[in-house]
C-alpha cells in the first residue's frame, strides 16, 4: 500500500495570523455587504441613491403606490441570473453549504462564492425578500477562508478551520456578537475542538467583531429597555411554568419552519425554469407585503425584519392578534422566498418569528392575568431565543446571541429553560434540524454530536491484541497452517529474522482444510508484510493510528521501550485496523442509547 501523501502544516502562529487577516477581510466584507442591502433596498422602495438605511426602523411610504408589488419580483431576477450562471451553491440560506464543505469536501468552496453570494443576497434582501443577512456573510466569511487555505499550501483540518473562523467571524461581525460567533463555529462548524483550532477561531471572530464595531458602532443589535424579569417575585415559580409552554410551543414553531421550507424547496423546485419559478414565489411576496402595508401599516415581514422586532421590544406592538397574524405571514413568506431560489439567511426569520411568537403569547398572558415578570418585551426575547436554538440546534450560540444581542442579563436563565424545552420538543418531531434537513436528502450525514473518543488517549499497550505468534523467517507457511491450535478464525504474526522484526502477517487459518493435502512450500519470511510501524508501549492510540495513516501500514507492532532498536523479545502485541475499529465502536458505547 503506498503512504498517503498529503500537504506539510502550516504552524500554528502562521495559522494564527492567517485568521487574523481573515477575519479583517470577513468584517470589511460584512460592512460592505449591509452597505450593498442598504443601495439596494433605498433604490427599489424609496427610488433614490443612499447607503443611509436603518433596519431597525420601518421603511417609509414607496413613492410608486401598489407597483411595489413588482420590486421583489425585479430582485428575483437578478438573484436567478447570478445563482444559475455563476454559482449555483449560492442559493438557499448558505449553512448546509458550508457544513458540506467541511465534512465532505475537505474545506474546499469556490472562491466565486463569496461575491456571487454577496450579489445574490443583497438583491434578495433589498428587493423585499423575507430572508436575513447573516447566512449569507457566514457563506461569504467561509468562502474567503477556504480560498486562503487554497492559495496557501497547508493541510485540510487547517483549511477547514479557516472556514469555520469565517462563518464565525461573518456571524461576529453582523450581530456585534464576538463569543456568539465563537460558539457557532463551535457548535456547528468544528469537527475536531481542540487550542489549535479554537484559538484561530476566536481570533478570527475578535478581529471581525471590531472591524464592524470601528464602522457600524459598538451598540447591540437591539435596543431592550429594562423590564422585571425573575427576581424575587411571588410568580416567579408560574413564570418558570409559561417559559417551559413558550418553548415548547418555540419547538412546536421550529418544526413547522423546517418541514415547511423542505415541502415549498420541494413543491417549487417542479417548475423547471428558474427564472418563472423564482418570480412567481417573489411575485406572491410582493402581494403580501403590499396586503400588509395597506391594512396594517408596514411592510412587516420585507427584508430581514429587524423593525417589527424593535417595535416589539420596545413595547410599540401588543396586540395578540396581529403578532400572531405576523408569525404566520413571516413562516410563508421566508419558505416562499427561500423555496422559490433567493438567497438569504434563516437566522433573522427565525428571530422575527419567535419574537411575534413571544409577543402574542404575553399579550395573551397579560390579558388572562398581568404579571411583570413575563412582559412582552421579555418573552419576546425568550422566543427569540428559543426559535433560533429550536430551529438550527445551537442551543449555546443561540442563548449566548441573544444576551449579546439585547444585553439583557435578567432573561438568560429563562432562555436556557425554554431553548432547552423547544430543543426537546423539536427534536422529537424532526430529527434534522433546519441547516442538516437539506444535507440528508442529498444523503450527506452530518454528525449531532462530538465525542471525547477516550480510545484515542489509551496506551497501546492497554489496547493492543496480545493473541499473537511471534516466529522466524524460515517457519515453514504449511507447518504454521497445520498446528493443532488453529482451527480457525484470524492469527496475527510477527515475522522476526536474527531477533530483527522484519514484517507481519495476517493469516486465514482457515484455509487449512483446503490445503490439509497439499504443501505450497513457503515460508512466512517471502510472504511476511513490510507495510508496519513500530509503536511503544506508552504510546497513546491517537499517535499510533495517525503514525500507520501516514505510512499506509496494516498493522501496528508494539514493543517494550527496553531498547532502541525493538528486538523479538520487545514485542508485546499488536494493533491492526480492525482492532481500532472495535475498539472506537467500544469506546462511544456509553453514548449511545
Amino acid at each position: 500500500m503506498t503512504p498517503i501523501v498529503r500537504p506539510r502544516a502550516i504552524g500554528l502562529f502562521v495559522l494564527s495570523l492567517l485568521a487574523v487577516v481573515m477575519g479583517i477581510i470577513t468584517g470589511l466584507g460584512a460592512v460592505a455587504f449591509r452597505a450593498l442591502i442598504a443601495v439596494i433596498h433605498n433604490l427599489m422602495f424609496l427610488g433614490h441613491f443612499s447607503f443611509a438605511y436603518n433596519a431597525n426602523e420601518f421603511t417609509a411610504p414607496p413613492p410608486w403606490g401598489w407597483l411595489v408589488i413588482f420590486v421583489p419580483v425585479i430582485g428575483s431576477l437578478v438573484v436567478t441570473f447570478l445563482v444559475s450562471n455563476f454559482a449555483p451553491e449560492a442559493r438557499g440560506h448558505g449553512v448546509p453549504e458550508v457544513m458540506d464543505a467541511i465534512f465532505y469536501n475537505q474545506g474546499v468552496i469556490r472562491p466565486q462564492v463569496a461575491l456571487v453570494k454577496s450579489l445574490a443576497s443583497a438583491s434578495s434582501i433589498g428587493t423585499g425578500g423575507s430572508v436575513g443577512r447573516e447566512g449569507p456573510i457566514i457563506q461569504i466569511g467561509a468562502s474567503i477562508g477556504s480560498t486562503l487555505g487554497q492559495l496557501i499550501a497547508m493541510s485540510p483540518w487547517q483549511r477547514i478551520t479557516l472556514v469555520a473562523a469565517g462563518a464565525g467571524a461573518g456571524i461576529a461581525a453582523t450581530f456585534n456578537t464576538p463569543i456568539g460567533g465563537v460558539l457557532f463555529a463551535v457548535e456547528l462548524m468544528l469537527p475536531e475542538v481542540s487550542v489549535r483550532t479554537f484559538l484561530p477561531v476566536a481570533l478570527s471572530t475578535g478581529t471581525a467583531t471590531f472591524i464592524g464595531r470601528l464602522f457600524l458602532g459598538a451598540q447591540p443589535a437591539f435596543y431592550v429597555p429594562p423590564s422585571p424579569m425573575l427576581g424575587t417575585q411571588a410568580g416567579s415559580a408560574v413564570s418558570l411554568l409559561l417559559y417551559a409552554i413558550l418553548g415548547g410551543l418555540c419547538g412546536l414553531a421550529a418544526t413547522a419552519f423546517i418541514r415547511g421550507l423542505h415541502l415549498t424547496e420541494e413543491v417549487f423546485d417542479r417548475i423547471a425554469n428558474p427564472y418563472l419559478r423564482h418570480a412567481i414565489g417573489m411575485f406572491g411576496i410582493g402581494l403580501l407585503i403590499y396586503a400588509l402595508f395597506r391594512f396594517f401599516g408596514h411592510y412587516f415581514v420585507e427584508g430581514v425584519g429587524y423593525a417589527t422586532i424593535q417595535a416589539i421590544l420596545v413595547h410599540r406592538m401588543d396586540a395578540f392578534g396581529l403578532l400572531a397574524l405576523l408569525f404566520a405571514a413571516k413562516l410563508v413568506a421566508t419558505s416562499t422566498t427561500l423555496g422559490s431560489g433567493a438567497s438569504g439567511g434563516i437566522f433573522s426569520p427565525s428571530l422575527f418569528m419567535g419574537a411575534t411568537l413571544g409577543g402574542a403569547f404575553g399579550a395573551l398572558v397579560q390579558a388572562i392575568h398581568p404579571m411583570p415578570e413575563a412582559s412582552i418585551p421579555a418573552l419576546a426575547i425568550i422566543g427569540m431565543c428559543a426559535m433560533v436554538g429550536g430551529g438550527t440546534g445551537a442551543v449555546m450560540t443561540a442563548v449566548t446571541m441573544l444576551f449579546e444581542m439585547t444585553r439583557d442579563y435578567e432573561t438568560v436563565m429563562p432562555m436556557i429553560l425554554a431553548v432547552a424545552v423547544a430543543v426537546g420538543v423539536r427534536r422529537v418531531l424532526s430529527r434534522e434540524n433546519i441547516y442538516t434537513i437539506k444535507l440528508v436528502a442529498r444523503r450527506h450525514f452530518i454528525p449531532k454530536a462530538l465525542h471525547a473518543n477516550m480510545f484515542l488517549v489509551r496506551r497501546a499497550a492497554d489496547v493492543m491484541d496480545k493473541e499473537i505468534l511471534v516466529l522466524p523467517v524460515e517457519t515453514p507457511f504449511d507447518d504454521f497452517l497445520r498446528r493443532p491450535e488453529h482451527t480457525g478464525g484470524l492469527s496475527h504474526v510477527v515475522v522476526t529474522d536474527q531477533d530483527r522484526i522484519v514484517g507481519v502477517l495476517r493469516v486465514n487459518t482457515g484455509l487449512r482444510r483446503g490445503l490439509e493435502d497439499r504443501y505450497t512450500g513457503v515460508r512466512l519470511g517471502a510472504i511476511a508484510q513490510r507495510n508496519f510501524t513500530v509503536a511503544r508501549a506508552d504510546d497513546i492510540a491517537y499517535d499510533v493510528i495517525r503514525r500507520m495513516w501516514k505510512r499506509g501500514a496494516t498493522m501496528a507492532v508494539v514493543v517494550k521501550s527496553a531498547h532502541r532498536v525493538p528486538q523479538a523479545g520487545d514485542v508485546l502485541g499488536i494493533i491492526s485496523k480492525e482492532h481500532v475499529a472495535d475498539s472506537v465502536a467500544l469506546s462511544v458505547a456509553p453514548f449511545e442509547a
